[in-house]
């Protein structure tokens, strides 16, 4: 099962294969389940040890996809299985409220998150070994535990192609509308699923802010669409909406919002299919919904806090004046934007480039 065992100095060691054996992720999880069980006959392991971890592996094959090959998981795939199974509801805890506030089934403890990446981290050393991948993608990955916390992913904002896939998928779903095809005509939300990335991605603000808006808080002034957004300590702030995006505001308030209102939630800008004001909770679930859309080349799992960091991060990398990222991201103060500054690939070759001070001496030069 394992790699070829070589004697070298009078001692065993084990060498990789020579060749990778291109085994789906359900045919390896279970050939590692098996040889986890046996170690609890030599001792090596208890029973309830050795079912810890083949429960974690057997998950992780459902999360990943037991048909997909192993050897073609990178760290991106492998960071969105373990953000999957942060969010997957532990049916061994008892439900209680869940951080949005609202009863639901509980989510996976920080400690049962941080447990699932060690197992997998011993899964993927095995499995480079035994000959099943090339290299151990848990090199690339970017999520991590936090203190006092669960897995988060490391880099939170976006690089730009990223955000620039995940946007063009929020306006392509936009655009099917209402008129589009699938699905009850009162359960479809593909212009409601559209709005709500892109408002995340483009104006930063809190999931509470988003979820709590009113379609009354969008107004119109000097031809341009504006969000009153009610944010921390009773604070308003008026932001103004990039074009594409108010363009989508339009058509959910003319079209997809109809469909989905029931008169239960009659100021609700944004609604489940069941009429209700839409959760906290509810948000990532669309977010993710979204990202499938995306080319794999330019996907990559985020957030709603993500998004704020990324529309943070590129303001600033756009040279946007701070203090005007500090009023769209509602902060009282300009140092907190030290938290929300993510650093991006080249930009700091990009800034040297054109430098104020040197820019235009070498432009006077060369005429």
């Amino acid at each position: 099962m394992g790699g070829v065992l070589s004697v070298a100095g009078g001692s065993v060691r084990r060498v990789r294969p020579s060749e990778i054996q291109r085994l789906t992720v359900a045919e390896t999880a279970d050939r590692y389940a098996e040889m986890v069980r046996a170690k609890t006959s030599t001792g090596a392991l208890t029973p309830r040890t050795a079912e810890v971890y083949v429960r974690d592996v057997l998950t992780f094959a459902e999360l990943a996809g037991g048909a997909r090959v192993l050897d073609d998981l990178g760290g991106q795939d492998v960071d969105e299985v373990l953000l999957a199974f942060a969010r997957k509801p532990d049916g061994r805890r008892r439900a209680g409220v869940a951080p949005d506030r609202r009863v639901a089934g509980p989510v996976q403890s920080a400690a049962s998150q941080a447990r699932f990446r060690r197992s997998l981290s011993a899964f993927f050393k095995y499995a480079v070994v035994a000959g099943w991948v090339q290299l151990d993608p848990m090199g690339a990955v970017t999520v991590r535990p936090v203190q006092r916390g669960g897995l988060r992913a490391e880099r939170r904002a976006l690089t730009a192609e990223q955000a620039e896939g995940l946007l063009g998928a929020a306006r392509g779903l936009a655009e099917t509308g209402p008129g589009g095809v699938g699905g009850r005509a009162d359960q479809r939300t593909e212009l409601r699923d559209g709005l709500i990335v892109l408002l995340l991605a483009a104006v930063g603000p809190r999931v509470s802010e988003l979820t709590a808006a009113n379609a009354e808080d969008f107004f119109v002034n000097g031809g341009t669409r504006y969000w009153r957004i009610f944010g921390k300590g009773g604070r308003t702030r008026d932001v103004p909406l990039p074009h594409p995006v108010a363009e989508v505001l339009d058509a959910y308030l003319a079209e997809g919002r109809a469909l989905l209102d029931r008169g239960r939630e009659p100021k609700a800008l944004l609604l489940s299919w069941r009429g209700r004001r839409l959760a906290r909770g509810d948000v990532q679930g669309v977010i993710d919904r979204v990202l499938a859309r995306v080319e794999p080349g330019r996907r990559r799992g985020v957030t709603p806090h993500g998004l704020r960091h990324t529309t943070a991060t590129h303001l600033l990398a756009a040279a946007t004046d701070m203090d005007a990222v500090r009023r769209v991201l509602g902060h009282s103060d300009l140092s907190t934007l030290g938290r929300y500054r993510d650093e991006l690939p080249g930009e700091l070759e990009a800034a040297m480039r054109v430098h104020p001070l040197l820019g235009p001496v070498e432009g006077r030069r060369r005429g």
